[in-house]
């Protein structure tokens, strides 16, 4: 007998720590951690980056404010040997671009997505906040820029605005509510340090106002320094209602 309640508490315990399970009811398939009641919680997305998937960025929400609901999505374009990417690298260009006709799919299935969850999770725009990863990082630029009425902000992480979209911008009352925090390492090889630069002064010609954190000797990659930093903003964006 006790071997049969040693073996169901074995297999309890598995299920506890299972990974959740890929929902696809949405226009792409994503990871959900979301209290029983979600009705009018803050909507936290992540958006992974290049080569990644929905798993990548999700390990972050146990940093980050409780009492809200986590998305993860999957981007919709497979990568050769494995993972998942926005859009293709233009390598025609110098600099890290996307193939625009790619970008510009992805941001309206992204643009439905948040749609749909905002629906689904029974919240509102202003309380949905994306948190991108060097891909992710351009799409969320790409959303909070294009459709700030989907977002209260965006936090775009080793990244950089496209220069396509960089050339249909312009200062809008629209965008002057948007919150954007901005964080790269100073090392990284993969998106240039320059990225993030470029696209504080490009927000500010906007009338927006970043929080900018450059983090000395990091590469392309998230520190522990910057998930600290990023809770604090997090927190500071829903904490004012």
């Amino acid at each position: 007998m006790m071997k049969f309640f040693a073996a169901l508490l074995c297999v309890f315990t598995g299920l506890a720590h299972a990974e959740p399970a890929l929902l696809t009811d949405l226009a792409l398939p994503y990871l959900a951690a979301a209290p029983a009641d979600s009705k009018d919680k803050p909507l936290i997305i992540f958006l992974h980056g290049y080569g990644s998937d929905e798993r990548d960025l999700f390990g972050i929400k146990d940093d980050l404010p409780r009492d809200s609901t986590y998305l993860s999505v999957r981007a919709p374009m497979e990568v050769d040997g494995g993972g998942y990417k926005w859009f293709s690298q233009d390598t025609d260009q110098a600099d890290y671009e996307g193939v625009t006709s790619d970008v510009d799919k992805s941001t309206d299935l992204l643009r439905t997505f948040i749609e749909q969850a905002t629906e689904k999770y029974a919240t509102q725009p202003d309380k949905v906040i994306l948190i991108g990863f060097s891909q992710g990082a351009m799409m969320s630029y790409q959303i909070g820029l294009e459709h700030p009425e989907l977002v209260r902000g965006i936090a775009p992480l080793s990244g950089k605005i496209l220069s396509a979209l960089n050339g249909r911008l312009k200062p809008e009352e629209r965008l002057k509510p948007l919150k954007v925090f901005i964080g790269h390492g100073e090392a990284d090889n993969r998106v240039a340090y320059t990225g993030a630069t470029e696209a504080r002064t490009v927000l500010e010609n906007l009338l927006i106002s970043p929080e900018f954190h450059s983090y000395p000797g990091a590469g392309h990659t998230i520190t522990s320094a910057e998930v600290t930093d990023l809770s604090r903003w997090v927190q500071a964006q829903l904490s004012r209602g």
